[in-house]
Parts: C-alpha cells; structure tokens; sequence
C-alpha cells in the first residue's frame, strides 16, 4: 500500500523534520516499543537510499541532525540506541564523503555511540545481531570512522573501537565479521597520520601470553591485522621497542614489562615488523645486568630456533653475539644457550657446524648442570633424527660418559643407549645410520672399568635393557647377544665378560649366605653373616646405606621362609629367564609397603636382585646360542648381513660359550650343546678347538655318568690336543682330562709316557706341545709323575735343551721380535722353564733339592742376559725373552710358600731388576704379572717394593702404570685387612706399610747404588724411595707416618743379614734409611709422633739388632738433605732409552744416540763416552711427549743432541740434557773402563774423543745398571773393544767378601783382567746364590 507524502514536523531550533511516509514524529512522550516500531521504519528508510538521492537527502537533513539528538545518543533502550546507531551509518554512507554533522563535539559523540553499540556483536546467537553485523558492515564499507582524522582527540574514538573489537571477537564468529574488522581497522591504521602508543598498545596487548591464551581470536584478529598493515605500523614498534629498549623508558607503555614476548609474538606474525628491533636486541645482549642477558637470551633463542626462522642467515651479526652468550660469565645464561640449541640442532641442521665449537666448550663447563643440558640437548636431537648431529657432538656426550660427577655420566650413558637402541637394534634409520653409533656399544661397555659401583650398575642396566634387551624372546635375545659379542672390540668383551664374572660372584655370595640361614645359630656363624653382608653391601650403590639395607633384608629371610625360597629358587643353577622374572616380581611384591611409595629399603633390594638374576642365559638361550654358531658352521646364518663374517661369529661365539661356561656350567648340559661343541674340535680354527675344549673342562663333569658316548668320541679327540695340538690346546685338554674323567691317572699316563719317551731338542718345532703338555701333567698329578718328571728335568730340559744352542738366532739387533718371529728353539725353552716350575709347584716340597737348583739356574739365566751358554749365538730378542721367562718364574715359585722360604735376596734382587730391563715389552709384562699375582695376595709383600724400581722407567706411561698399580695394591691389602679380622696375625705379610724395610734393602742392593755419598746416585735412591712412599703416605691411617720413621730408625740398630761383617754393604743400607728418613721428615708433620707398635724387620734381610749397639751418625750430610729436597734440577734421566738393559751387575751397557730411524729396540756396536748423570722423574716424564705408549710394540724416542763426532745409532737415543763439564771427565772415565763390563761395546774409531770433540755432551751416558768402577784414568779406554763380548762372566764373578761358588753349568767365573793397564778397575760383584 502507499504511504501518504512525509509529515513536516517542528523541530526544537524551529527546522521543520520530515519523516519518511508513515512515521510519525519520534519524541520522548512517546513509548519504548512505539519508538521501536517508528525507528525501524526510519532505518529502513535510510537503508534504501543511497548517495545520489539529492532531493531527499536535503529533505530528510533534519531527520538526519534529529536523531543525533541527546534523547537518542542516552536512551537507555538498547533496542532505539541500535536502530539509532544503524540510522547514523547509513547516514554517513548517504552524505559521505561530507557528514551533515559539523560540531567535533557532536561527531565525537557520535562515534563514540557507535562504538559502544558495536559491543552487540558478542552475542551471535541474539536476535538483533543481523543489525550489529549490519551496522558493523556499513562501517567498513564506508570507512565511516576516517571522518574522525580531522578530530582533535580522535585517538580516543580510535582506542575505544579497536578495544571493542578486540573484547567482542569470540569463536562464534564466521569470516565475514573478521573480514569486516580487519578493514574497519586496517583503513585507520594505514589512512592516518600514524599509531598512538595507546592504540598500539591496544593491539599488542592481545599478543602477550596471558591475553592470548584468554581470547585467542583476538590475538588471530591482531596477528592478520598486523600482517595488513605491517608497513605503517612497523615504524611505530620500532619507536615503542627503542624507548623501552635503548632509552630505558618503561613508562611509556604499560606493555613495557612485556616487551620480550611481544618480540617473540612479532617475529612469529611477521619478522618484517622487526627490523628496527633486531639491532636493538644486540646491544641488550651486551647488558651489565645478568638477568637482562638472561632474558634477551630467552627470547633469541626462541627466535633463532623457531622452524620456519632465518633469523640467523637474514641477522649474523646478531647470531654471531648470541652465540657469544654460550660462553657468557652468567650460568643461566650459559644454561639457557645450551638449551636453545637442541631445537636450534633439530629446526636448523644448517647451523649445527655454529652450534658445534660452543657445545664443546660447554661441555667441560664447570657447572655439572651445563654440561648435563648439553648432553640432553645433543641426545634429543639425536634421537629426533640422527643425521642431526654429526660425529663431534657425539663426541662430546662420549666423553661426558667418564665426568666426574655421576648425574652427568648417567645422562650420557643413558642417551647412547637410547641412540644405540634405536639405530643399531631397531635400525631404524637404515646401516649408515647404524654404523654411525656402532661404536656405542663398546664403549658402554668399556665404563664398566670404573671404580665407582653406579657405573657399574649402570652398565649392568643398560646391558639388559638397550643392548640386549632381557624382554626380547630367547631365539631373538641370543641372535642379538651373539652378534654384539661378535662385534665387540677386545676390551668391551673383557669388560662384559668381567660383568658376568661379577654378577656370578655376587650370586655365590647371597647362595653362601642362604646357606648360613641353614646352619644353627651361633657365634662363628653370625660373624661369617655379618661378613658376607659387608661383601654383598660393597656390590650395591652407595655401600653405607646399603649395609644398613642388607641387614634388614637379612633379617627378613631369616624370618620369611618362603621367602629365602624364592631367593634359592632366583640364584639356583637351574632357573630359566622366565621364573627369575616371575621371582623377582614375588620377592618384591613381599617387601612393597603401599603406605610408603618411596621405599629405599625395596629399592636397593630390587637392585641386588636384578644383579643376581639371569635374565639372559638359561638351558634354553644355551641351546639358542648353539643353533646359533652351528648355522654359522653350515654358512646359513645371516652373519654378513650381521656385518661379521662367519669365522669370526664362530670365534666370537664359542668365545662367548666359554666364558658363559664359567658362569652357568649347568646350562651346558645337553647331548646337543655337546655335539655341537664336538665339531668344533674337528675345525682347522685353533682358538674355536681351544674355547671348545676349554668349555668341556668347565661343564662336563657329568659327561661320564650321564652322556657315554659324548665322553668315547671325546677322549681320543682330547689326547691327539694334548699330544700335536697347539700350546694352549694342550694346556686345556691336560685339564680337561683331569677335570671331568674318573680314570684321569690312566688317560695322562698313556699321554705322559709317549711323550717323555719322544723328546727331541733337535726338532724344537715339535717339543713345544709337548712340553706344555708334559707340565701341565705333573703339575696336576704331582704323586703319579713327579718322580719320572724328575729325569725328564734333569737329562733333557737342562742338559740337553736349556744348556745347548743349536741354532744361530737372527742378528739384526731388536730387543724384542713379535710372537711368530721368535725361533722355535726359544720358544722350546721358554716352555721348558715354564715346565720347571709345573713341575716344582705340583710337588710343592723342596726334598730333592731341586728348587735349589732350579733357582740357580734361573738366576744364572738373568745373569747372562738370557744367553746361559753364552756362546753368542742367541739374538738380543730371543735373550729378552729367556731373561723375562727366568724372572717370571722366579717370581712364579715365590707365590708357593715352600719355595718362597728358600729364595735367597741374592735371587729376589736379580728377579726385581727384571723390571727395569732394556727392552720395554720386557718391564711391561713382567710389571703385568708382578702386579697380577700382588692383587691377588698371591706374591709375598717383598715383592710389592719391587715397584719402585720403576721410578727409573724412562717412559711416562710406565711409571703411571706402575703407580696406578701400586694404588690398586695399597688399597686392596688395607681393605682386606679390614674386612678379615684374622689378618691381625698376618700383619707383617699384608700391613702395606711393611713394603719399606723390603724396600730400602732392595736399594741398598741396586747395582747402580755403588758410592753412598755421589749425590746422583742418592738422588736416585730417593726417587726410588719416594715413588713407593708417596702413595703409602697418601693418608695417614693409624699413624702409619711414624710407623714407617720408626722402621727406618730400626734398621739402623741392625745389620745387612745379606752381608752383615761388609762394612760398605752395612753403610748402603744406613744411606738409603737416611735418605728415606729425610723423604719423610719433609713430606710429614705427622710423622713425629710416637708410632703405636714397634715394627717387625723381617730376618731374612736384617739381622736382630745388638745389645747397647748405638748408631747415631748421620750418612748424608745436611748439604745433600737440602740438594735431595730441594729438587736441584739433574742433567740427565735415570734410564737412558725406552728400552733399557736389565740393572744388575755385569749387563752390558746400551748407548743412546741421535738419529731418525723409525724401527726400534736395535742394538748396534756404537759408544758415546761422553757421560751423563742422571736426571729426576719428572725430567724424564717429557718421554710420554714424544709419543711413546706403554701399548706400543717397539717404542722409540729420538732426542737431538749437540752436534758431535758420533755415528747416529739406529733407534737409540741420546738424552739432550747435558751435564757439567766439570762432572764428565769422571763419569766418562767411569763408563769407558772395559774392565767395567763395557766389553761388550764396540767402539769405532773415529769416536775415541769425544770428550775432546764434543765437552758439552752430557757427562754419562747410563743405559741400565752397569758397574761404577773408580775412575783411575782413560789410557785404557779402547783397548778391548774389538774383543768378543764375554756375556755373564763378570756378572758371575764372585765377590772376595762373599765366598761360595755357582754349581757347575750355571755360571762361569770371569776372566783375570791386564791390572796393569786397569789398576784400579773393580770386578763386578753379582747377588746371586752361591
């Protein structure tokens, strides 16, 4: 229908108000809903005009002034103020771009009106939000808002509308509202004259956390809005960010304290709205204030390390002062960069190479949690990807694994077994990937040398849950143990073999203490208890609590039978993998108290239980392993596949076989396993024939009763290995045979017999086997053969082999050969002295004499450098391995007590000076073997001060290891002590502190001690003395300081019972007391006191001392106190080379020269008389420099010298310290006497004078321990040195003071020296047994 013409109406200023057709005028008399009803018509009105409606927007002008009226712009009627509001934008889209509103005032208002009415946009569901959205839309059309730039406080209308925004937008809303902000918005901000603070704050405020996670679609709305119109405001963040930043302004903004997140929220919309910030951030890296670093840290952190950044190609400059950081003096800032580079390394493997230098700073930072976060932070991006981290970082978590503090060794264990898992087990990336960490697993295992019990624990954990995971199924479980002890280098397979060893031993301990509970109750008993808990607390992490916990679990057995069943049950030899899981779950589920969740006492329980029970190996995973190798045997395994080729899976598995025979022998015991195990006896591989047997030996006891015919193809197998099988073949099949066979008397007879009979020393290839068998026997079976062992001994083995050379060894001049060089006939010989000594250990009686003689015999050998014929005919290297043999078995016998008793100090001093031998392999086994039987209490204590001796070593790394030893010794002896109540009677075997007496006398006894008042040779006595008393005086246990002064003191008051009517033997060893009261005296304050018992000198060395004997006099003189303690620098080293002669009296002497040859241990007929003195330990620790290892086969050390007329000497060397000048003629005069024992030098022509030639030389050249003879001139000095070297004859002559001779064929006396050429040259005096 149509509406009647608009009715003009009055206005208030007298205008007339035209409304539109069938309105009537809208006035406050009126109500609500009819206003309401009126205005909506009015909005419709409006709706449908448009801007070139001329005619009625002139009409409808004062309609348009009307509804801007107060009545309108304050009704309280949310309904009218909405339509009033959609009336208003429509009128500013019809009159735009003029709006019919002229007073700021009015606009101001107006707008403001608007703005609270766009609140109604919240509510979508309300029935009015199509007229929100509607009003909200002509709005943005129109830009109706940029009216307002030409108001003064525009701002205001500005921060009120970008605040309402912000607070309506709501999840609820479709795209179009967004849409329709943002333009509203973005026009102000890019139309205008700049962003206020205010409004600016108005928008980042939805950025900052808190804000964020309250509206998240206002944080959208700012970020896209952000994104629009990045341009404009950039330079308004710029200015806010300097204000704060730079100048400090914080009252700028309220947002001040936010400005690090804003950063942060900034970077991730747009780094474009940074640029002017970035530098910004630089300067604030460099801060005095820690925690303003800190924090600045914080957030490049995660800018430099969010993932699609490029903030640090785009920025170096400011990438490379954040790197800067890493090293900064703040540890949480150092913290805080270490943390950063774990995304940085996973979102930026580009920058792994910056990340690389830092993190191996920080991974030797001083802070253990610095360097804990590097190691978590290289290992999670590792297991994110492998290819993230190249081979250095790894390195740096390897090295960690041996930190000093047990968080950080844990971390980085841990993480190389998670790496290990994951790449090598799982394979989940592929071979390379897995080759990458194959080292892992070596050296995992390798840790399990530390001392500390939690690394072993750990490794232990690691083992059964990343290496070879327990909860694998059996067939499974051994493919992987067999293949990683296939691949395991030699030491990681010593350390998981030592593992088993001690999970065995730890299982013996808790079965002999199952066994206590079953005896009655008493005294004895309960000591051998509390015994046994001690051990088995030493076994858990930290053994303090741990005792405490032992205690209590021992209590609970004793009253739990049910119990101690399932713990007999877990440790018995017949448990299988699956009921030591199910017993495990019991016994712990017993001890779990609900009421405590945190139960120390369960947990250090669960730890003794994982560690006794067998969660690998049982019958059944014995039988897998052996299906395993037999597929390897038919070539049907996968060991290429594996990465291991067949012989070596065959090696490594029946390596893995014997040393699980060891420890789970029942396991063994099948017709399978053994028919198995009898093929591999039929193989040509003689370290697979050798396990093999070996494992008979350790688990076929029952082979007899139970498996007949595994025992009938055994037995001739086991003789032909005894009789042409290799050494060790022999040795084992000699055991097996006494081990697992009832009738053993009869099998070694039908092996003995045909061997004694065929022995040929013509024929040395052949005699080797047979004489390892031949020992083993009558060691074994000494009542049945020691008797018809005893002509073999005495018409063949030294008759005929040992005292006859029959071939010529090679003379090229090497002190040692490697094994398959060494001629036949020294290898019969070696055997034959080893057999000497089976042979006197079986019988264990000296009746016959025998040991006599074979000591002599021993002794002769050492004497004559190896060379017992001394024809000459025998190579350097084959002596060096005669001499090691002799003083190994020398020190063999001394471990049987019988033998011990009548080993004369003559012999015990030649066997120590083995330890310093020329040839370094020589001093490093025999160092080996000394210290193996000292650990095991096997050797007397004399024998521990044989270590001293190797102060002289000129090699660094075999003085450390000789220290390293001593420690180990020291520290075992006291601890044994402790443990052992019954060793208070043994005190004088086991007290370490009793070395010193055996000691001093054994340096009073040193060949090179001959004058006890050359302040060079005391000061060798003293390094001597102090190696060994710098580790006993570690700590001052039970005034142990005063006790070793007073043994000192005490032996003053005796005498030498070696020589006790030589006065000048008695005056050596009242030297080296002073000199070894003066070591105390200024190492000790503590050593005054009074010692709590008087020491016991053992009589073998020192006579008892005599009644009212007094000896007061000082034998060092207060000059040479203070020369020995003032550490005066010395000219020369103790030793002269690497490989140094055996020290005792009549060795010839060795030259050191220049030179660069490479080979080693070569000997040629070369002399420098220039002579040398000696030089302390820590001059000569400069050897370890150039690059001599104790591991190495032939070390050679090369040193330059002044030039001289000298012929350069291959691979010798020439000790670059020099001496006085003042000190050469003499020490030279000393050295060149022939008579002297330098027979055996060959000196060249042109190097007569080289005292002349070269005077700067250093004034003795010392290789070993040759005689001192007094100097009485030169005019001899060449005279003989093209005579024939008479090895040993000096070495044997006997001393006027000490009469007795050697037996016939030990020794030879010494040919008469021309006295009138040499009056003065002294003979060389040997102790040895006469």
């Amino acid at each position: 229908m149509d509406f009647p013409a608009a009715q003009p109406k009055p206005a208030a200023d007298g205008k007339i108000i035209y409304y539109p057709p069938g309105v009537k005028e809208i006035t406050d008399k009126i109500t609500n809903d009819e206003v309401v009803k009126r205005l909506k018509m009015v909005v419709k009105t409006f709706m449908d005009m448009d801007q070139d409606s001329e005619d009625e927007k002139q009409q409808y002008l004062p309609l348009a002034l009307h509804l801007a009226s107060e009545f309108f712009l304050r009704n309280p009627n949310k309904d009218v103020r909405l339509l009033v509001a959609c009336c208003l934008a429509d009128i500013f889209r019809i009159y735009a771009p003029e709006a019919p509103y002229t007073s700021h005032d009015k606009l101001k208002d107006i707008f403001l009106f608007i703005t609270r009415q766009l609140k109604g946009l919240e509510d979508t569901k309300s029935p009015q939000f199509n007229r929100y959205f509607y009003l909200l839309e002509n709005l943005a059309w129109v830009k109706s808002y940029n009216i307002c730039f030409e108001l003064e406080d525009c701002n205001e209308i500005f921060i009120q509308l970008f605040r309402t925004l912000f607070s309506v937008i709501n999840n609820s809303h479709n795209q179009k509202v967004q849409m329709h902000m943002l333009d509203l918005m973005s026009s102000i901000i890019m139309e205008g004259d700049g962003v206020t603070q205010e409004l600016l704050d108005s928008i980042l405020i939805n950025l900052i956390p808190a804000h964020k996670n309250l509206n998240k679609q206002a944080f959208d709305l700012a970020k896209v809005l952000l994104k629009r119109t990045v341009q404009t405001i950039e330079p308004c963040i710029a200015n806010f960010f300097n204000q704060v930043l730079v100048l400090g302004k914080s009252s700028v903004s309220d947002l001040s304290e936010h400005v690090f997140d804003l950063i942060q929220e900034l970077f991730a919309i747009d780094p474009h709205l940074l640029l002017s910030v970035m530098p910004q951030l630089e300067f604030k890296l460099k801060s005095n204030d820690g925690e303003e670093r800190l924090a600045v840290v914080r957030l490049l952190a995660k800018l430099f390390g969010s993932k699609d950044s490029d903030l640090a190609t785009q920025n170096r400059p400011l990438w490379q002062c954040f790197l800067g950081r890493f090293n900064d003096i703040h540890v949480p800032v150092r913290l805080e960069s270490v943390k950063f580079a774990s995304h940085c390394l996973m979102n930026h493997p580009d920058l792994a190479k910056d990340l690389t230098e830092y993190l191996k700073v920080r991974s030797h930072d001083p802070e253990e949690a610095i360097r804990h976060d590097v190691i978590v932070t290289i290992i999670t991006a590792g297991k994110r990807d492998l290819s993230l981290v190249n081979d250095q970082l790894l390195g740096f978590v390897r090295e960690r694994t041996l930190d000093k503090r047990w968080r950080v060794r844990k971390e980085a264990m841990m993480g190389l077994a998670q790496l290990y898992k994951k790449y090598c087990l799982h394979a989940e990336a592929g071979k390379d990937a897995a080759e990458k960490v194959s080292w892992i697993k070596d050296k995992l295992l390798h840790i399990y040398y530390q001392n500390s019990i939690d690394d072993k624990l750990l490794v232990e954990k690691i083992f059964a849950q990343y290496l070879v995971p327990h909860n694998l199924e059996t067939e499974e479980r051994m493919k992987c143990l067999y293949y990683l002890y296939a691949s395991l280098d030699p030491n990681a397979v010593k350390a998981l073999n030592e593992m088993w060893k001690c999970q065995n031993m730890l299982r013996s301990h808790v079965r002999e203490l199952l066994d206590l509970h079953k005896q009655p109750t008493s005294e004895a008993n309960s000591a051998a208890m509390f015994g046994k808990l001690m051990t088995i607390a030493k076994n858990l992490p930290d053994p303090g609590k741990a005792q405490d916990f032992v205690k209590k679990f021992n209590q609970v057995l004793g009253d739990d039978e049910k119990l101690r069943s399932q713990l007999e049950l877990l440790i018995s030899p017949t448990c299988s993998c699956k009921q030591a899981d199910v017993c495990v779950r019991e016994i712990a589920r017993k001890l779990a108290n609900p009421k405590q969740p945190t139960n120390p006492f369960l947990e250090m329980v669960k730890f003794l239980l994982e560690r006794i029970a067998p969660v690998h190996i049982d019958s059944e995973a014995i039988s897998a392993l052996v299906k395993l190798m037999n597929k390897s045997i038919e070539g049907t395994a996968d060991d290429e596949e594996e990465g291991v080729s067949p012989d070596t899976a065959i090696r490594a598995g029946l390596e893995l076989l014997k040393v699980l025979s060891f420890t789970h022998p029942t396991s063994f015991h099948s017709a399978e396993t053994y028919e198995s195990l009898l093929q591999c006896l039929r193989m040509e591989d003689d370290k697979v024939a050798e396990a093999a047997i070996q494992i008979f030996r350790n688990t076929g006891h029952k082979i007899e009763t139970d498996l007949p015919q595994i025992r009938s193809t055994l037995i001739p197998i086991l003789h032909q290995k005894a009789k042409r099988g290799t050494p060790h073949q022999a040795k084992q099949a000699v055991h097996c045979i006494h081990a697992i066979f009832s009738n053993k008397e009869v099998q070694l007879a039908q092996i003995f017999e045909p061997l004694s009979r065929s022995l040929n020393a013509d024929v040395p290839e052949q005699l080797i086997t047979p004489l390892v068998s031949l020992g083993h026997i009558s060691m074994l079976a000494p009542d049945q053969f020691a008797s018809p062992m005893k002509s073999v001994v005495a018409n063949f083995i030294v008759k005929d082999l040992l005292m006859n050379d029959r071939s010529t060894g090679e003379k090229n001049g090497k002190l040692w050969s490697p094994d398959e060089e060494v001629s036949p006939e020294v290898l019969a010989k070696v055997q034959a002295i080893k057999l000497l000594v089976r042979w006197l250990l079986g019988m264990k009686n000296n009746q016959s004499k025998s040991a006599n003689s074979t000591l002599r015999l021993l002794s002769a050998m050492l004497v004559s450098e190896g060379d017992l014929t001394e024809q000459k005919r025998i190579s350097k290297s084959d002596m060096s391995r005669l001499r090691l043999a002799a003083g190994s078995a020398i020190m063999k016998l001394a471990q049987e007590p019988c033998y011990h008793e009548i080993i004369t100090p003559e012999q015990f001093q030649l066997c120590a000076l083995v330890i310093n031998d020329e040839c370094y392999q020589v001093r490093q086994i025999f160092a080996q073997k000394l210290h193996k039987a000292l650990v095991k209490l096997l050797l007397p204590l004399e024998y521990m001060a044989i270590f001293a001796l190797c102060a002289k070593d000129p090699v660094k790394e075999r003085r450390a290891h000789a220290r390293q030893c001593l420690l180990k010794n020291i520290s075992i002896r006291r601890e044994y002590i402790k443990q052992n109540p019954m060793a208070n009677e043994k005190l004088l075997s086991l007290l370490p502190e009793y070395v010193v007496p055996y000691m001093i006398h054994l340096l009073a006894h040193d060949p090179d001690f001959t004058k006890p008042q050359d302040i060079d040779q005391l000061r060798d006595v003293k390094e001597c003395l102090w190696f060994m008393l710098e580790v006993l005086m570690t700590k001052n246990e039970n005034n142990s300081h005063a006790f070793m002064k007073k043994m000192a003191e005490n032996i003053k008051l005796t005498r030498d019972a070696q020589s006790p009517d030589e006065p000048k033997a008695n005056e050596k060893l009242y030297t080296v007391c002073d000199v070894a009261l003066c070591v105390i005296n200024s190492k000790s304050a503590l050593c005054n006191a009074d010692s709590p018992k008087d020491p016991v000198l053992p009589t073998k060395f020192f006579t008892q001392p005599e009644k009212d004997f007094c000896n007061d006099r000082n034998y060092i003189s207060e000059e040479t106190r203070v020369v020995l303690l003032t550490g005066k620098p010395k000219p020369t080293g103790v030793l002269g080379t690497v490989n140094k002669p055996l020290s005792a009296t009549g060795r010839r002497p060795y030259i050191r020269t220049t030179g660069s040859e490479t080979g080693s241990n070569i000997s040629v007929n070369s002399e420098l008389s220039s002579s040398a003195g000696n030089r302390s330990r820590e001059q000569s620790s400069d050897i370890s420099e150039t690059g001599v290892s104790e591991n190495d086969e032939n070390p050679v050390r090369i040193i330059s010298v002044t030039p001289a007329k000298t012929e350069p000497v291959k691979n010798k060397e020439i000790n670059s310290d020099q001496a006085t000048q003042g000190n050469s003629t003499e020490r030279g005069k000393k050295r060149t006497a022939t008579a002297s024992g330098t027979e055996n030098i060959h000196q060249k022509p042109e190097e007569k004078n080289v005292d002349e030639t070269g005077p700067s030389l250093a004034a003795k050249t010392r290789r070993g321990r040759p005689a001192k003879p007094e100097p009485q001139g030169t005019t001899a000095k060449n005279e003989e040195t093209n005579k024939p070297p008479v090895r040993g004859r000096k070495r044997a002559a006997v001393s006027q003071e000490s009469p007795g001779s050697l037996e016939a064929g030990n020794a030879k006396a010494p040919k008469q020296q021309d006295t009138t050429k040499k009056p003065a040259a002294t003979q060389r005096q040997i102790d040895l047994q006469r």
